[in-house]
């Protein structure tokens, strides 16, 4: 039985369609058969982070709607094994997805994959709840900017009352953390605010923290998961989220400004 994770934010342009991506294409890493599916009806972004625009033909309102089977629509990643997209509709409105035709996808795709990762629209808006309805588990990504922080605890407050474990009063939702664009010298200058500060205002679980990098914007517009990028910090960010997901413990990176020559001869 697949588990089912939503990957949502509070605020758009927080790194939410990589980071859905990157996690995604790290669960297949482990070995696990894993699906990305884009939520966001109008935009579709996945796939183009993902590089597999020119082969989407049918798409993930075709299979709402009955006009594709899911073996249609589903592509298979060239690069991961195990790792499958289901592209959105750029073409069609938000109101395209119907719950009953999202629950029947989900259904048939729980006894084949391990993981199924929903790559929410950002906000509390009827595609968000969408892509929450349904979730075992959620990543809440954020920036470390008090804009973002609290359009996330917003967020929050919907996966506590709007999803269907809600609903039934079954085991709520599991919630995790997932800081991006982390820069920690402007932390210290008190220009972002801290993990501790974020710790404090929406109390989840710290997952990951991704520090900021120009590679993360190359390799989306390459068309490439930033987690199969060899030997870069936001690479191995994102494979450390993962295995903290998975159970295991991985010391946080990155979350320390780098010390000066003079620091560092001062012993500071």
């Amino acid at each position: 039985m697949a588990r089912k994770i939503v990957v949502t934010s509070g605020k758009g342009g927080v790194g939410k369609t990589t980071t859905a991506a990157s996690f995604a294409t790290g669960l297949a890493q482990r070995g696990y058969k894993t699906i990305v599916i884009d939520f966001d009806v109008g935009l579709r972004n996945l796939d183009l982070v993902m590089g597999c625009e020119r082969r989407v033909v049918f798409d993930f309102v075709n299979v709402v709607s009955g006009e594709a089977s899911l073996k249609q629509a589903m592509i298979r990643d060239k690069r991961v094994e195990n790792l499958y997209i289901l592209a959105a509709s750029q073409t069609r409105d938000k109101d395209a997805l119907t719950q009953a035709g999202v629950e029947a996808a989900l259904d048939e795709l729980d006894t084949e994959f391990d993981y199924i990762v929903c790559d929410s629209p950002a906000g509390i808006e009827g595609g968000a709840l969408m892509a929450m309805r349904y979730a075992d588990d959620a990543l809440i990504v954020t920036n470390p900017e008090v804009s973002s922080v609290r359009d996330s605890d917003r967020v929050l407050g919907m996966l506590a009352s709007r999803t269907k474990r809600a609903e039934e009063g079954a085991e709520p939702v599991v919630e995790y953390l997932v800081v991006t664009r982390y820069l920690p010298e402007r932390v210290g200058k008190g220009e972002m605010l801290s993990l501790d500060d974020i710790g404090d205002i929406l109390a989840v679980q710290l997952t990951g923290v991704i520090p900021e990098s120009d590679t993360v914007l190359n390799a989306s517009n390459a068309g490439k998961p930033v987690v199969l990028e060899d030997k870069i910090n936001a690479s191995t960010a994102y494979a450390d989220t993962v295995a903290r997901y998975l159970g295991e413990q991985r010391p946080l990176r990155f979350t320390e400004a780098r010390k000066s020559l003079l620091d560092r001869l001062m012993r500071r």
